[in-house]
């Protein structure tokens, strides 16, 4: 079971938050090294408690590990349970409240509103066929308009966007639903590519072919457009719309969203509801992202906080 653990979420780590491959085998090396300490004592990721984490956490400080190395452990029994607990395994989180010896948090990526709407752009006009620029479009307006998780995303039933709806209804993590309004831009799209994707269902009945439940339909195995593939889309559509691709990822769109709402006058309680998270707390990282963008734009733009010239 701990192998299926950690592979699942490694897997989910690439797909999602573009996570490097050094940093996927340092996580896979920690996480194999916990559940070994955890075997040799007959329990499991999923049986663990708090007090087992803790264990674990001593243990590594009396082999003399680097607080550094022990901070990036931490970090990925708590990333690995915080997705656990998303995904349904375990009915709690028993490393939220954990301390481990401290390091600068890492604050998400985000993006400006020009790079999104330079992303956009690239969507309306990035694809072989003109199909595919729907699509294109349709996605990314869905993605930045709802700051939905890639999988949710990717794997929307076609059920969902019939009557030109103003909300989706989004089943998440561990099988919680919730709303998400959507933007005049994001139905417009919404629309426009139902008419072409039905069209497409259409004509593949007439060959024979079964209809696809999904908003996204795909021939590979899943039956819709994969998160791998979505997030080799969003890099090419990063190139094509002049955005660095290295700040572009499926999540730093979702980020996008909350950042932006947040700046925009959004409480924190709503984007919580918005994003599904189970705790506001995971919501809080917005405030600190915020807080450092004012005040790169106070230290640029102040003339009080520029450097006087010789």
């Amino acid at each position: 079971m701990s192998e299926r653990w950690i592979q699942t979420f490694i897997e989910a780590q690439a797909a999602e938050l573009d996570a490097a491959t050094n940093t996927q085998l340092a996580y896979a090396r920690d996480l194999k090294d916990f559940a070994a300490w955890l075997a040799r004592r007959g329990t499991d990721f999923a049986a663990a408690g708090q007090p087992e984490i803790e264990a674990y956490l001593v243990h590594c400080d009396a082999q003399g590990l680097a607080r550094a190395t022990r901070a990036r452990r931490l970090s990925a029994i708590r990333q690995l349970y915080r997705f656990a607990f998303d995904e349904g395994w375990r009915k709690d989180n028993p490393a939220l409240r954990i301390k481990g010896p401290g390091r600068d948090a890492r604050l998400p990526k985000t993006l400006s509103v020009p790079e999104i709407d330079a992303l956009l752009g690239a969507a309306q006009t990035h694809g072989r066929a003109a199909s595919d620029r729907l699509r294109n479009t349709c996605l990314l307006e869905l993605l930045y308009a709802t700051g939905m998780r890639v999988t949710e995303l990717v794997s929307l039933p076609a059920a969902a966007a019939r009557g030109d709806p103003r909300m989706l209804l989004v089943a998440g993590k561990g099988g919680r639903e919730r709303m998400v309004p959507l933007s005049p831009p994001a139905r417009t799209a919404l629309r426009a590519w139902l008419a072409e994707r039905d069209a497409q269902d259409a004509a593949a009945r007439k060959r024979g072919a079964p209809a696809s439940r999904f908003l996204f339909p795909s021939r590979g195995k899943a039956g819709h457009l994969t998160r791998h593939r979505f997030y080799v889309l969003i890099k090419e559509l990063a190139v094509a719309g002049g955005v660095p691709p290295g700040k572009v990822t499926p999540h730093t769109l979702r980020h996008a969203f909350a950042t932006h709402l947040l700046a925009n006058g959004a409480d924190l309680m709503s984007i919580q509801t918005l994003l599904g998270h189970a705790d506001v707390s995971t919501t809080e990282i917005y405030t600190h992202v915020l807080d450092e963008r004012l005040r790169d734009l106070v230290l640029d733009h102040h003339p009080l906080a520029r450097t006087p010239k010789p």
